[in-house]
């Protein structure tokens, strides 16, 4: 099986007389309102970099571009960077 069969979800209910004073094109609202929710979980550090983008439906690079649109720094910190060298080095040596 994929991981998209496996995978359980949660809905999120949105009354909906505020859905419809939301100022985005019915059929663009589901992905739009994916990508709000991703960026905010992600801009309060409540949400990591993978899941927020796959949260998004997006594309790393993808996700990369829209948070620079939105000037939503990345979260990199020293363990993110040392795994980085780790993974450099194993890469470097053809493990």
């Amino acid at each position: 099986m994929r991981e998209r069969e496996l995978m359980k979800t949660v809905s999120l209910a949105i009354p909906e007389d505020i859905l419809f004073t939301v100022k985005i094109p019915r059929k663009k609202r589901e992905a739009e309102l994916r990508k709000e929710l991703a960026l905010q979980l992600y801009r309060e550090g409540l949400i990591s970099f993978a899941n927020a983008r796959r949260l998004a439906q997006m594309s790393k690079i993808g996700f990369h571009y829209l948070l620079g649109e939105r000037q939503i720094p990345r979260q990199y910190d020293l363990e993110d960077y040392e795994k980085d060298l780790e993974n450099l080095s194993e890469w470097k040596e053809g493990r």
